[in-house]
């Protein structure tokens, strides 16, 4: 059974089948304690395809299923199946442009993840990079709040962030840091294949990531306030 809402698919039979599709699979919860009979079964094929598994209480598994028989398992289906970095890079040499990406590193709210895919498109990005881990999947509120951006813009999910700058480098695009304390963004040179880093909500750009970009670039503020919403910044920066 699916809640629409939140693309959650629940019950043992739902969770196996899905896991059999195509469709891709953000994480499985598990309840405490139900790790025997088919739902070791339904972990041990999650593990195999990479799907992150997660241990959660009784009344949380009953919160997320709202009413429906849960069998002690749930899982967060992707909106639309991911893309991989090499679709985004293939997009940029197909259209004769230099790459231009944005990295979403460890965004927690679906509506600013959304938000960021509906600024990433209508900037002409070629796709937007998500980690696997700590980070909101392609749910529906984040489809909801693309305003339909996520049907037309790449979105890859990776299991390593600071692995994937590095890979990006080796491909010859420039990688910045959008944080406080950098050069202006309007005093860099932005003409060249690029990607641009986003921080999350609380913690900004993780440190290892923060490292290994070439430059650090920030929107200069006036007011009281120390900095912007992230998918305002992102707009402002795109």
């Amino acid at each position: 059974m699916e809640n629409e809402r939140n693309n959650i698919i629940v019950g043992r039979n739902a969770v196996r089948e899905l896991l059999r599709s195509d469709r891709d699979v953000d994480k499985i919860l598990v309840q405490s304690g139900q790790r025997n009979g088919s739902i070791g079964e339904i972990i041990a094929l999650a593990k195999k395809n990479k799907i992150v598994v997660t241990e959660i209480s009784k009344a949380k598994m009953d919160a997320l299923a709202e009413g429906m028989v849960h069998q002690g398992i749930c899982a967060y289906a992707s909106s639309v199946n991911y893309s991989s970095v090499e679709d985004i890079l293939e997009t940029a040499r197909q259209r004769g442009e230099k790459p231009f990406i944005v990295i979403a590193d460890e965004i927690n709210d679906p509506h600013n993840l959304g938000a960021i895919i509906r600024c990433a498109e209508g900037a002409g990005a070629h796709g937007v990079i998500i980690p696997k881990h700590r980070s909101v999947g392609l749910t529906g509120v984040v489809a909801k709040a693309s305003a339909g951006a996520i049907e037309h813009m790449h979105v890859a999910k990776v299991t390593n962030i600071a692995r994937t700058v590095d890979d990006l480098k080796k491909e010859g695009v420039w990688v910045f840091a959008a944080d406080m304390g950098g050069d202006n963004y309007y005093d860099t040179d932005l003409n060249c294949a690029c990607a641009i880093v986003m921080g999350s909500e609380g913690n900004g750009i993780t440190r290892l990531v923060k490292e290994k970009c070439d430059a650090v670039i920030s929107i200069p503020m006036y007011g009281r306030g120390n900095s912007f919403n992230v998918s305002t910044a992102c707009a402002v920066l795109l």
